[in-house]
């Protein structure tokens, strides 16, 4: 399983620089962004497409990792929570296991006394 990853992250790798290749002359051109509003006019310096891409998925993958790290303190916290009821609930399990056994539920056909 070990070497399918890696011959998929290789194959994944190789598709990319050969699409990279395919368009290197549209990619490099270069754009400006603008931002008019009331308060603000602001206008970026040129900068080739690869540039943007880049800056692009390096701020989802900012964005995903936060994200990420979000959700694994709320499941870390969740487990624990879940740890300390299971914690519980073995303890009361235990104290009932350990319980006296009682005569007083005892059916008429067990009671030979009479």
């Amino acid at each position: 399983m070990k070497h399918l990853k890696v011959i998929v992250v290789i194959l994944f790798v190789l598709l990319v620089v050969i699409i990279a290749v395919q368009n290197y002359s549209p990619m490099s051109t270069s754009v400006k962004f603008r931002i008019n509003l009331v308060f603000l006019n602001y206008e970026t310096p040129e900068m080739s497409l690869y540039l943007v891409s880049i800056i692009s998925f390096l701020v989802g993958v900012l964005f995903t990792g936060i994200a990420g790290i979000a959700e694994r303190f709320q499941l870390k916290r969740e487990i624990r929570i879940l740890k300390r009821d299971a914690k519980e609930k073995d303890r009361e399990l235990n104290s009932l296991r350990n319980l006296p056994v009682t005569a007083g539920d005892m059916s008429s056909d067990q009671i030979t006394d009479v």
